[in-house]
């Protein structure tokens, strides 16, 4: 339907709305930048280079307090958020679809059991529950100083740490197996899903995918060790204060990952099961009628068909893990906020400057994640004829 061309009258209230805003904007900065002034704080983002000072107990990118910077630490700070936010998504994901399937199960006690992990979790703060994912299960491992070791591995109220490969020289072959690997299992799903998109059977999907995931890496590995290249293994050994050496986990990551999980999958189960729920019943007793187990029925007929209900609510929940990762501030988690809107704000009280790259970066988060979610539900959306 063409549009109809605006009014003069419409256009010149747009105009004055505009105006104002533009306005409101103006005094508003003027304003803060005044008052700024009178503190003896320059406006700007100069701050950005002058040197931190503080260390971050977790970090993926080499960081110093020493020489480091206020944008060195705002990019730990980023990659921590972004760290968690991922590994929380997934997991969450996989926990909700097994507990939302599970939910329509014929068996009583596991559609019992699935129905009251929802209702118990989705039911409590996630505060509360990240408070006892961090306090309650951290008092009850062992003490640093007598840590619990299993494999190489040691579990304490400071963490668990773990063997770390070091993956230098050749061994940087391991981790482009490990993403080979993962891009090969990926084709071999797509080849499935296009084989039953033309009507055909789809053939072995998670075998060959699980054998490129885990097979790949482990003949890197073994190819260079004979080779007379092995990758080395830093291992833990107990200290004075605790286990030294090794991969540490941080037990605020854990609990924190484990609360978003937990917490998330709960919301997600039901989504889950409203779309499962949405398939008409017909479906599936065609599918039973064509021979198809009840795994491979919702495989392949009832889970391709519930996911355009499923998708878009789906996007709203990895939104929320994504603007709940904030939360660990109160458990010390160094993610963005607890490290730039945290420290770096009350070291360089700039206020505005902080706020607004805090405000930007998860702005963009969920605008990209949304983008994403979206070009997924279109591709997914069934084809009507």
């Amino acid at each position: 339907m063409p549009s109809r061309p605006l009014r003069p009258r419409a256009l010149a209230l747009q105009a004055l709305v505009v105006l104002a805003l533009a306005a409101l904007a103006y005094l508003a900065a003027t304003n803060a930048s005044e008052k700024l002034a009178r503190q003896g704080i320059t406006a700007g983002f100069g701050f950005l280079s002058r040197a931190a000072g503080f260390d971050i107990s977790q970090r993926l990118i080499p960081y110093a307090a020493a020489t480091s910077t206020y944008l060195d630490a705002f990019c730990v700070g980023l990659l921590n958020t972004l760290l968690v936010s991922s590994l929380a998504i997934v997991l969450a994901t996989v926990i909700g679809f097994a507990v939302g399937i599970t939910r329509l199960a014929p068996n009583w006690l596991a559609r019992t059991l699935a129905a009251t992990y929802v209702e118990t979790l989705r039911n409590l703060p996630l505060l509360l529950q990240l408070l006892v994912w961090y306090v309650a299960v951290r008092v009850a491992l062992p003490e640093a100083r007598d840590p619990a070791a299993w494999g190489g591995a040691y579990l304490s109220q400071r963490g668990l740490v773990l063997p770390r490969p070091e993956f230098s020289g050749a061994a940087w072959l391991v981790p482009l197996a490990v993403a080979a690997g993962l891009l090969g299992a990926f084709a071999r799903v797509r080849r499935g899903a296009r084989r039953v998109e033309a009507g055909a059977e789809p053939g072995p999907v998670a075998g060959p995918a699980l054998a490129l995931v885990l097979g790949l890496p482990a003949l890197a590995w073994i190819g260079l060790a004979l080779a007379g290249h092995p990758v080395a293994i830093a291992w833990p050994a107990p200290g004075p204060y605790g286990p030294e050496g090794g991969l540490g986990v941080l037990p605020e990551f854990a609990a924190l990952l484990l609360g978003l999980s937990t917490y998330t999958a709960a919301f997600i189960a039901e989504i889950v099961r409203a779309g499962l729920a949405s398939v008409a019943r017909g479906q599936g007793e065609a599918a039973a009628a064509l021979g198809l187990g009840r795994a491979k029925a919702l495989r392949l007929v009832t889970i391709p068909q519930a996911m355009r209900v499923i998708v878009p609510p789906l996007t709203s929940q990895y939104l929320n893990v994504t603007k709940n990762s904030s939360l660990a501030v109160l458990i010390g988690y160094p993610d963005l906020v607890h490290v730039f809107m945290g420290t770096v704000l009350n070291q360089t009280n700039q206020a505005v400057e902080v706020v607004a790259i805090t405000m930007a970066v998860y702005l963009t988060l969920s605008l990209g994640l949304a983008a994403v979610m979206n070009a997924y539900n279109r591709r997914a959306a069934p084809v009507i004829r």
